[in-house]
């Protein structure tokens, strides 16, 4: 009698001669079937105009604005949370006086700030529409639940909402496909049923690896006609001050992946051509130091002032800003009209900042890396997560929680815009809403400093955008000269 082996989600195993997959039968999370090798794609993307692109789970817009400044053109974005839409409507949709072309936006979808799962209910035919008009379908989705800086969480809703991703594949059928998380997407999470599993794998003989959201997200995107890689990159080596280690996922529609020479590997040996193109263009070193990024938002020599911000309580002071000092400020502030905006300072009590100006002093405490558990006890530190900056050194991985990163040699911690910098938003970028929240609001609201947090940084995504368009200028020319070869023999068959 042959014993029935359980399907548990999240396993996949492979014994000598065979494979047994241990993992519910997949279904493409819009509910169809995969597509088949057959079937009509759109048509190719055209070579002579800008490609089109979508951002969905947008945040700020820090992806779509680095997209932008690469060349390609926005059509619409895709964010819940109001403060974040309200920050990329405002820079990416409403001003003219910006370097980039304004989202061009669908007159059948509201400006308003949408969940996918809405979209995706109140305008599937119209979405359905966009085939062969979107050429890249960019997001992130939210990456709390992945992240090794916060409190990994399988039950997290978020870790889901790369099916709803998909969804948006399948209906749109962009020719390229461009997802950021952090590593931590590629880490298999535990499961419930990792004992059962376990137990099957020990009668059995086999060998059980845990799939993570990664392997989930490339085995949805195969089916439905993708071929899909994503590798790890480092966003200091693209001009971005900022030691912020990346997943980056690329996808090719398999119709212009067949002309792929070298696979998608290809895809990344492409944007490492254009990580050095753009260094090169903008003329900026292999690493960017916190300090040429940030010494202009210094207070010293420059004073306060009351903040002016609409958007803050009254009784917080600003940094009076006096002007760019290196070629990386420069860049950031080219094409600036007007104040500076987020030089909100926070207000540290005097015993907080003698507290921060002892740690920025001691000799002991390395800078640049998270304070030891010795260290934070010695100046009595609940906090596990703290990074002293080293001023000559690109800054640690900026997060969603103001207080993670010490200034390099003032006892406080970062303005939004000082964090912003370090994530390579130019200075002509204005944020909207709150600069904080706290307690159970982290969940449901979107802040200036979480926004920033969150963003791509935009010099990543303007590297990710010059290869993606140089992967389809490849592609593309490929698979025109072999339907042009196809329709000559076919002529010469006929003859």
């Amino acid at each position: 009698m042959e014993t029935k082996v359980p399907h548990l989600e999240g396993y996949t195993s492979n014994g000598p001669g065979l494979q047994l997959t241990l993992l519910p039968p997949h279904i493409d999370p819009s509910g169809q079937e995969p597509m088949k090798q057959n079937e009509n794609f759109p048509p190719l993307p055209p070579l002579d105009q800008p490609l089109k692109f979508a951002d969905l789970f947008a945040g700020c817009g820090g992806l779509s604005l680095g997209l932008s400044l690469a060349g390609l053109n926005g059509v619409f974005a895709v964010e819940r949370d109001k403060m974040a839409f309200s920050t990329l409507s405002t820079n990416l949709i409403e001003r003219k006086d910006v370097p980039i072309t304004p989202f061009a936006w669908p007159s059948w979808l509201e400006k308003q700030a949408w969940g996918i799962d809405d979209i995706l209910d109140q305008h599937g035919a119209e979405l359905a529409s966009l085939r062969g008009k979107i050429q890249v379908l960019a997001g992130g989705p939210p990456c709390q639940g992945f992240s090794f800086a916060g409190r990994r969480q399988e039950a997290d809703p978020r870790n889901k909402l790369f099916e709803k991703y998909v969804e948006m594949v399948r209906a749109i059928q962009p020719a390229a496909l461009v997802l950021e998380n952090v590593p931590g997407m590629k880490v298999a999470h535990a499961t419930k049923g990792r004992e059962l599993v376990k137990e099957i794998s020990k009668e059995r003989g086999l060998q059980i690896k845990p799939q993570s959201y990664y392997d989930k997200l490339v085995e949805s995107l195969t089916r439905i006609g993708y071929q899909v890689l994503g590798k790890i990159v480092d966003s200091s080596l693209f001009g971005v001050p900022q030691k912020r280690p990346r997943l980056i996922v690329i996808g090719l529609r398999q119709d212009l992946a067949n002309h792929l020479v070298g696979g998608m590997d290809r895809a990344f040996d492409l944007l490492e051509e254009a990580r050095r193109k753009q260094l090169q263009d903008l003329d900026l070193p292999d690493q960017v130091r916190a300090v040429d990024a940030i010494s202009d938002l210094e207070m010293r020599g420059r004073g306060t002032r009351p903040c002016s911000d609409d958007d803050s309580p009254k009784g917080f002071e600003e940094i009076r800003y006096t002007g760019p000092r290196t070629h990386f400020q420069r860049l950031m502030h080219r094409d600036c009209v007007g104040d500076v905006d987020s030089l909100r300072l926070a207000r540290h009590r005097a015993e907080v900042r003698d507290r921060f100006q002892a740690i920025i002093s001691d000799k002991e405490c390395a800078k640049g890396v998270r304070m030891s558990a010795k260290l934070r006890e010695k100046y009595g530190l609940k906090k596990h997560r703290i990074y002293p900056m080293q001023a000559n050194t690109p800054a640690p991985t900026i997060t969603t929680l103001p207080d993670d990163v010490l200034h390099y040699s003032e006892p406080r911690i970062l303005t939004v815009r000082e964090s912003a910098r370090l994530q390579s938003f130019p200075d002509w970028f204005r944020f909207r809403g709150k600069f904080t929240t706290g307690g159970s609001q982290r969940t449901k609201e979107c802040p200036r400093y979480t926004q920033v947090g969150n963003a791509v940084p935009p010099y990543l995504a303007r590297a990710i955008g010059m290869a993606i368009q140089a992967m389809l200028k490849e592609t593309v020319a490929l698979a025109k000269e072999q339907a042009e070869l196809e329709q000559e023999e076919e002529m010469i068959a006929i003859a």
